[in-house]
């Protein structure tokens, strides 16, 4: 494999985190690896919530902290939840100093909005439902304009190498469906930034990429996985043939949207005290169950925006125009679908994964922010905190020097995973390891990823899929309650006592996976 060595701090990703991170090590150089143009491809693009952050005079960030930790069901760490909400208010102001238009009030005060389970009104949003692509777009004009970073735009990593214990490169390709032979690059650190594994479903909100490379790749090189089981399925995906399904914001709910199944009949009422406002997990359920009976569930906006959503919500009414939905008039039909990966790289309180040399920092990370059900909108404000602490963690660590630009030209010759095995295993995921769970879907699942694994396993970028796979199945079979967004139908109730969080290797699922393969032919 041709060899690249640099003294450019590496960043696999290009979204929030890693475009956050990247204009925090300035003038340290850095090279970024993103598989689409800036600004495409990327979940935090299509984030429409907006950001979590006490800024009310009512609210604090102790009040935030509290939510967080309910709404984690016993699985998220206090210190953690204390760390990112105690200085979410800065992120929020700094952001308006990079150039994210936030919505404002007539006497220049932040507009919020209240999403699920939060006590407070205290979402920040763009444009109603444009907040992921606004600062995202802020973002990458500052880094357009840094001279000291410099992004490698059409291209990805597929794997990480080691000595012993420390990451020393990261193989990356064309992104193209080509491919190319992998070229090493060695560079003075390493910063995975490079999302979830929401695509690992066939019912997802997340871009077509973002499948679990990323933590598969790690995986696979040695790193702890914490908490892998716990996958967010957010309650209202619209359910309209897309791939992926376009999302109807939860700010919709907290403008007072309405949950309706096809009878016409509220249903969240009768299942949490909050209605539409319970917890995502809670919501998804009821959403699913609804679904299961025959029953099509559908978000009801029309009492309380009316004409307005196409003005306060354009991404909302742009999906609903192209699916012949006027949502003025009609109810749009939902579904819950895979959306945020509460697990992940588990990583300290300095962003440091158990490999040295290797930082992470948005979805790819298990923080112990999140827990077994993330508060809504915590996701970008996570991105955002720990992207500097990465950063600062990082400048400490690593020389500061002076790098030429970065110059690669690939090979053809490389291995695209085959399109018939992704669709498999998107099918079974969604299928065994989704909103519901049992022991014997969870078994059926890993018997299909071990199947694809050995028919398929010649792609590196279909292993690393197979990898957060199988680790999401394994964790899912072990965790025998129901916590969070984690349901068990075999096991409904959740274990006596605190919650615990997971830690596990990849050897450890795959020995599991293999053990249910051989009981089961």
């Amino acid at each position: 494999m041709k060899t690249i060595s640099t003294d450019r701090i590496v960043i696999i990703g290009a979204g929030l985190g890693a475009l956050y991170a990247a204009l925090k090590l300035a003038p340290r150089p850095v090279v970024m690896i993103s598989p689409e143009t800036l600004g495409e491809g990327a979940s935090s693009a299509w984030a429409q919530g907006g950001v979590a952050a006490a800024m009310d005079a009512s609210d604090s960030p102790d009040n935030h902290a509290r939510d967080t930790v309910n709404a984690g069901a016993g699985t998220v760490d206090p210190l953690v939840a204390d760390l990112v909400t105690r200085e979410a208010r800065d992120y929020i102001l700094d952001l308006t100093t990079l150039g994210t238009p936030f919505d404002r009030t007539e006497d220049g005060g932040y507009v919020l909005s209240r999403e699920a389970a939060h006590s407070f009104a205290r979402v920040v949003r763009v444009k109603g439902d444009q907040a992921g692509a606004e600062i995202m777009a802020a973002l990458i004009d500052q880094v357009r304009k840094t001279p000291s970073i410099q992004v490698l735009e059409g291209t990805m990593a597929v794997d990480l190498e080691t000595d012993g214990d420390r990451v020393t490169g990261v193989a990356i390709q064309d992104a193209s469906s080509a491919r190319s032979k992998p070229v090493m690059l060695r560079g003075a650190a390493v910063l995975l930034a490079g999302g979830g594994s929401g695509g690992l479903f066939a019912v997802t909100t997340n871009p077509p990429r973002i499948r679990g490379q990323v933590i598969g790749m790690a995986a696979r090189s040695g790193a702890l996985i914490s908490d892998a089981e716990f996958v967010q399925f957010h309650p209202t995906a619209m359910d309209v043939g897309e791939d992926p399904a376009p999302l109807a914001t939860e700010a919709l709910r907290g403008e007072g949207a309405v949950l309706i199944n096809k009878d016409g009949e509220r249903f969240m009422q009768a299942l949490h005290p909050d209605a539409e406002l319970a917890p995502r997990d809670v919501v998804a359920r009821g959403i699913f169950a609804q679904n299961q009976m025959g029953n099509r569930p559908m978000l009801d906006t029309r009492a309380v925006l009316g004409e307005a959503i196409k003005d306060q919500f354009p991404a909302v009414a742009e999906a609903c125009a192209r699916n012949g939905i006027d949502p003025a008039i009609d109810p749009i039909p939902v579904a819950a679908a895979a959306h945020y990966h509460m697990g992940g790289i588990a990583t300290d309180m300095q962003g440091r994964a158990t490999l040295d040399g290797l930082w992470v920092c948005g979805e790819a990370s298990s923080t112990g922010l999140h827990g077994a059900n993330r508060l809504a909108s915590n996701g970008l404000l996570e991105a955002l905190v720990y992207a500097r602490i990465c950063a600062e963690d990082i400048a400490e660590a690593v020389a500061d020097t002076m790098a030429d630009p970065i110059s690669i030209i690939f090979e053809m010759g490389g291995e695209a995973p085959a399109p018939t095995a992704v669709t498999t295993l998107r099918e079974t995921m969604t299928s065994h390891v989704g909103v519901v769970r049992n022991a014997t879907g969870l078994r059926k699942a890993l018997c299909v990823i071990d199947r694809l694994e050995k028919a398929h396993g010649n792609s590196p970028s279909f292993l690393n899929m197979c990898a957060t796979a199988t680790l999401i199945a394994a964790g899912a079979l072990a965790r025998e309650e129901s916590r969070g967004a984690h349901e068990r139908d075999d096991f409904p109730e959740p274990k006596p006592g605190p919650g615990q969080r997971s830690q596990v290797y990849l050897s450890q699922a795959l020995a599991l996976r293999a053990q249910v393969s051989k009981d089961m032919t």
